[in-house]
C-alpha cells in the first residue's frame, strides 16, 4: 500500500482508467442481458419514489402510514382507470386520424411549396427548386410516423407479455412502498456510516429535483399548449399538446416536439403552422424563464455535453425508461464526485455513528 501511495498521481489515474473502462463495459453487458427485468425494477422504483410523496403528505396530516398507502394506491388506480377510459381512447383515435390524413397533408404541403416556388421564380426571379428534396423528406417522415402509429395500434399481439410486466411492476411497486425503507437501509449500511448518509441524501435530492420538477413543468406546458391549440382550432390539438408535454420530459425535447408539430400543421395550413410555432415557442419561453426557475432552480448542473452523452447511454441501455432516468443518475454521479473531491466523505468526526446491533429483525433485512 505504501509503494502504491508513492506513485505519481497521473500514473495512478492511468492504471485505474482501464479498470474503470472494463468494469463499465461489464456493467453494460449485464444490464443488456437482464434488460427487461432491470426495466421493470427501475419502473417500480420510480413509481414507488413518486407515490411516496402523497403518502408522506398524508402522514404529516396525521393519517397512519398503512391507511395512507391504501388511500394513495386506491386513488392512483382510480386515476389510471379514468385516464384509460377517457383520455387514452381519444389519443389513440387521433393517432389513427393522423395516420389516415397525413398523406393528404403531404399533398397539401407539396402544393403550397410549389405555389411558393412558382411565385419566387416568376416574381422575384429566384431559381429555387425544393420540391424534390421536400417530397423525399415528407415521404420519409410519413413512413416513420405511420410505422410508429402501426406499432402502437398493434400492441395487442404482445398483450400477454405487457400485462405480465405491468403486473410485476405493480407488485414490486407495492412491495417497495411497504418495505422500501428497510431495503434502502440494508443497501446503504454496506457503506461507511457517513458515506451512506451522504449518498442517500444526494440520490434522493437528484431524483426529486428532476422528476418532481420536470413532471410539473411538463404537465404545465402540455396543458397550456393544448388549451392554446384548442383556441386556435388546430387539428388534433389534444394529441399535439400532450405530445409536446411528453417531449418536454427529456432535455432538448421541447424544441424537437414543437418543430415536429409545427411542421405537421404547416403541411395542412402554412400560416396556421406559423401561428402554432409562435404560440408554442412563446409558452415554452414563459415556462422556461418564469416557471422553471421557481420549481427547478439549478436542475442538474451538468455540462450539456455530459447531458447528451448520458441521454445516448440511457437510450442505448433502457430505451424510453433509460432516457427518463439518465439525467438524474448522471447528476448523482457528478454530485458524488464533487462531494468526494471536496472531502465531505472524509468528515467522519462530524457524524456520530452508533454501533449496529444485529437482531432477528435487522437480520431479515439483509436476507
Amino acid at each position: 500500500m505504501q509503494s502504491a501511495n508513492k506513485l505519481p498521481r497521473w500514473l495512478t489515474i492511468g492504471l485505474a482508467f482501464p479498470i474503470i473502462i472494463l468494469n463499465g463495459w461489464l456493467l453494460i453487458q449485464v444490464v443488456q442481458y437482464f434488460q427487461p427485468l432491470i426495466s421493470i425494477i427501475a419502473a417500480a422504483i420510480l413509481l414507488a419514489f413518486v407515490l411516496n410523496y402523497p403518502i408522506q403528505f398524508l402522514q404529516e396530516q396525521g393519517v397512519k402510514r398503512n391507511l395512507a398507502i391504501a388511500g394513495v394506491l386506491l386513488l392512483t388506480l382510480v386515476i389510471l382507470v379514468a385516464l384509460g377510459i377517457t383520455l387514452v381512447p381519444l389519443i389513440i383515435q387521433q393517432l389513427v386520424e393522423l395516420a389516415n390524413i397525413l398523406p393528404s397533408w403531404i399533398d397539401s404541403g407539396t402544393q403550397q411549396l410549389q405555389t411558393f416556388q412558382d411565385w419566387a421564380l416568376s416574381q422575384q426571379q429566384l431559381p429555387i427548386n425544393l420540391s424534390g428534396l421536400f417530397t423525399q423528406v415528407l415521404e420519409r417522415l410519413s413512413n416513420q410516423l405511420q410505422s410508429f402509429t402501426g406499432r402502437i395500434l398493434g400492441f395487442a399481439v404482445d398483450t400477454i407479455g405487457i400485462v405480465l410486466n405491468v403486473l410485476l411492476a405493480v407488485v414490486l411497486t407495492v412491495y417497495l412502498i411497504l418495505n422500501g425503507e428497510r431495503l434502502w437501509d440494508g443497501i446503504f449500511q454496506w457503506f461507511p456510516h457517513n458515506i451512506g448518509l451522504r449518498l442517500r441524501e444526494l440520490l434522493r435530492e437528484d431524483f426529486h429535483n428532476y422528476f418532481i420538477g420536470q413532471a410539473t413543468l411538463g404537465a404545465v406546458l402540455g396543458v397550456t399548449i393544448t388549451l392554446a391549440f384548442l383556441t386556435l382550432r388546430v387539428p388534433l390539438a389534444l394529441l399535439f399538446g400532450i405530445g409536446i408535454g411528453l417531449f418536454s420530459l427529456f432535455p432538448f425535447g421541447t424544441g424537437f416536439g414543437i418543430a415536429i408539430v409545427s411542421l405537421l400543421v404547416a403541411l395542412q395550413n402554412f400560416w396556421l403552422g406559423v401561428e402554432v410555432l409562435g404560440i408554442a415557442v412563446a409558452i415554452d419561453q414563459v415556462n422556461s424563464n418564469f416557471v422553471a426557475p421557481r420549481i427547478l432552480g439549478n436542475l442538474t448542473g451538468l455540462n450539456p455535453v455530459w447531458v447528451v452523452i448520458s441521454l445516448l447511454l440511457g437510450a442505448k441501455l433502457g430505451g424510453v425508461l433509460g432516457l427518463l432516468i439518465a439525467i438524474p443518475i448522471a447528476s448523482f454521479i457528478k454530485d458524488t464526485t464533487d462531494s468526494w473531491r471536496a472531502g465531505e466523505f472524509n468528515k467522519i468526526d462530524d457524524i456520530v455513528s452508533e454501533p449496529i446491533t444485529v437482531t432477528s429483525e435487522t437480520a431479515g433485512t439483509y436476507s
